[in-house]
């Protein structure tokens, strides 16, 4: 990564351009978005998705490498010197979530060309990518800020344009679907805004780092305990944390294959990251994080979504729908490794962040890939799905591999780092329960497997389609990074150290 960056300031536009990459990893999507209305065409549209995306992960490759080479990036807005101005904070946590954002991004657009053309109206499809830089700059916007009440702003620029374009599927019910989230959604974001809001009152600030330094002097009143539970409970219900989970299934069921695929690898990654700087960082230096027990409920919420999630899965008939559970059970792992408040603990979780986003945007690829080529995705559907499709289904396995945790895939490093990080501490029925809930996954994933593999294709099938050549080479992409980064696990799990030790420095006491 910091090879990247010295390519970059070898450059000619590099002085100019570096000191402003903080604004422009936000802006560029923001002011390209509305282009689209003007083009008002879905080939046009798509390419001009395409190469904004594409800049906007250049830009967090070089932002990643910049903070692992010089440390803590600072960008002040219109130059004012915070806590009175807006201010950007790039350090090695939020640069790997811009990279994980922006990658899945990017690599999805491709992939998106073909598939939103079968499944989105043609009139719409300019909305679509429209909703779709929207989103992603709302979700580069919670990363970069370091104002809590512009998090919310952009937070609420994610929701809105994630609730279109989920109701963009085909079904009927992906109305209802959007419907519903976005009800979640408005209680996670008030929940969210009332907490600031009584930060503000008690501190006078919205300045992340100057409430970091305002807090520990008023952790003892009401106020700040309330405010305390009010984000927590908030930003739950956007990381579709057990048990506000219930806008999760349906949103990723019914909505378009290229939305799945987005949201499930980028915004309750992003909503964990917002989650784990706001306990870590804001709240860090407080008492609260030991005498309000936060730790021992995360660690029991994480625990209970793996075990939940896992087994719904097991029972549903629908891919997109056990994939869907399949994630609130991922999502159990880095509540986990957030509640075990130590520094590999946390690693765990980031770690995760990266490797679920790989290997659940593979599953929902070659899933969406499936639908494209068959028109469902029910079980009893598949059936023989392993040779009519073979490249697609044998992505699908490598994703359900790693799900499950099995060595030389991402999943096994997040799931070793998770148990590493429970024995250094003592807690031996963690990791056990860690084991366990992936022989729940071992259920899941075979069902699949059993179905495309052992079973007939249905009379009158054809011989081999696969799906256009613009989807499959994103799905075997990320399936080789999911083997890649399964092999060479130090890379990312360095990186996830790294930033896990820069939040763990703000936690009162120190923990190791």
């Amino acid at each position: 990564m910091s090879a990247i960056y010295l390519f970059f300031l070898s450059l000619p536009f590099a002085p100019m351009l570096e000191p402003h990459l903080p604004a422009l990893q936000v802006v560029v999507p923001l002011l390209a978005a509305p282009v689209c209305v003007l083009l008002r065409d879905a080939k046009l549209s798509w390419l001009w998705a395409l190469i904004v995306t594409w800049i906007s992960f250049a830009i967090a490759l070089v932002l990643l490498g910049k903070t692992l080479s010089t440390g803590l990036i600072i960008y002040e807005m219109g130059n004012w010197p915070a806590p009175w101005g807006i201010e950007y904070r790039i350090d090695a946590a939020n640069a790997v979530v811009l990279v994980i954002v922006t990658a899945i991004a990017a690599v999805t657009l491709p992939y998106a060309k073909a598939s939103v053309e079968r499944e989105v109206p043609r009139p719409r499809i300019y909305l679509f990518y429209l909703m779709y830089m929207l989103c992603m700059t709302g979700l580069l916007g919670i990363t970069t800020t370091a104002d809590a009440f512009n998090l919310f702003v952009f937070l609420e620029i994610s929701s809105l344009s994630s609730y279109v374009l989920i109701s963009l599927g085909q079904s009927r019910r992906a109305l209802t679907a959007s419907y519903r989230y976005l009800i979640m959604g408005t209680l996670g974001a008030t929940f969210y805004i009332i907490g600031v809001g009584m930060m503000y009152m008690m501190t006078g600030s919205l300045n992340m780092a100057d409430l970091a330094t305002l807090l520990p002097a008023v952790d003892h009143t009401r106020t700040v305990l309330a405010a305390f539970a009010f984000v927590v409970v908030g930003l739950g219900l956007k990381v579709a944390m057990f048990p506000l989970h219930t806008w999760l299934p349906n949103a990723y069921a019914f909505a378009p294959s290229a939305v799945t695929v987005f949201l499930a690898s980028t915004a309750t990654k992003v909503a964990i990251y917002a989650l784990l700087r706001l306990v870590f960082t804001v709240f860090g230096g407080t008492a609260l994080f030991d005498t309000t027990g936060i730790n021992l409920m995360l660690i029991i919420l994480g625990i209970v979504g793996m075990f939940a999630g896992a087994f719904v899965a097991i029972f549903q008939n629908d891919v997109k729908r056990m994939l869907a559970f399949s994630s609130v059970s991922q999502v159990g792992y880095m509540v986990l490794g957030m509640g075990m408040a130590t520094a590999a603990g946390v690693a765990g979780s980031i770690v995760h962040l990266f490797n679920h986003a790989v290997m659940k945007g593979v599953a929902f690829m070659a899933v969406g890939a499936m639908f494209y080529v068959i028109g469902s995705v029910k079980l009893n559907d598949l059936a023989g799905i392993g040779k009519r499709m073979p490249v697609t289904t044998a992505v699908f396995l490598v994703s359900g591999l790693s799900l499950i945790g099995t060595p030389l895939t991402v999943g096994f490093i997040s799931k070793w780092q998770l148990v590493v990080a429970a024995l250094d501490a003592g807690w031996w029925y963690i990791a056990a329960g860690i084991l366990l809930s992936s022989l729940l996954a071992i259920a899941y994933v075979w069902r699949v497997v059993e179905v495309a593999y052992l079973k007939a294709p249905p009379e009158g099938s054809t011989g081999r389609t696969e799906a256009p050549l613009s989807m499959l080479v994103p799905m075997i992409v990320l399936a080789a990074a999911t083997v890649w980064y399964g092999i060479d696990g130090n890379t990312t799990l360095d990186i996830a150290t790294h930033a896990a030790n820069a939040l763990m420095q703000s936690v009162a006491g120190g923990r190791p």
